[in-house]
């Protein structure tokens, strides 16, 4: 199956909220989340200078098997997935099962993907990557299963925090925010 009937399947059958794998032919993949309506939110290359674009245009050249190469800067981008770059092999997938998280309530994943979207982060293949970020929009914890010799299934805690810093929690969207006026009424909003 191809690539544009592989996007047609998973628009098909994913629900907002899933996760998305992009498997590559050379063993590891890129994760995003779906967004409905063929988007996905994942890590994806910041805005770059004309040479950062040229070298990476190079980079994919030497090795067409990697897709984007997120390199230093990444921005949350809300993207079609039949726009995300992917290499020649790819399989296109949801991939809820593997990881040994919940996922959270529709609203907890919105506020999470709202406070992140546009977001730029210093990409860290070990630390704080593609998988991490999805994870978390969609649980509420980083995790990363595809790292060699490191622990499946557990959380990457300094991602979650980092992450979690720039989420807004329940309780501070829903407060009433109270101000005084000149003839000391206290006035709600």
């Amino acid at each position: 199956m191809d690539y544009k009937e592989q996007v047609e399947q998973v628009v098909s059958s994913a629900q907002f909220g899933d996760l998305i794998e992009f498997s590559y032919p050379i063993g590891y993949s890129h994760w995003g989340v779906y967004d409905g309506d063929g988007y996905v939110i994942h890590f994806a290359v910041a805005d770059e200078t004309q040479v950062m674009s040229s070298f990476r245009g190079f980079l994919q050249t030497v090795f067409p098997v990697c897709g984007d190469l997120l390199l230093g800067e990444t921005k949350i981008r809300r993207q079609l997935l039949s726009e995300v770059n992917v290499p020649k092999g790819a399989r296109l997938l949801v991939s809820n099962s593997r990881h040994t998280l919940q996922p959270s309530p529709e609203n907890e994943i919105r506020q999470r993907r709202d406070a992140l979207l546009d977001q730029e982060f210093t990409y860290k293949v070990l630390t704080f990557n593609c998988e991490h970020f999805a994870t978390f929009v969609r649980s509420g914890k980083a995790m990363c299963n595809q790292i060699p010799g490191k622990p499946k299934n557990k959380e990457c805690v300094e991602a979650t925090e980092q992450f979690s810093s720039l989420v807004p929690s329940y309780t501070e969207l829903s407060m009433p925010i109270f101000t005084f006026s000149q003839e000391n009424c206290v006035e709600f909003h």
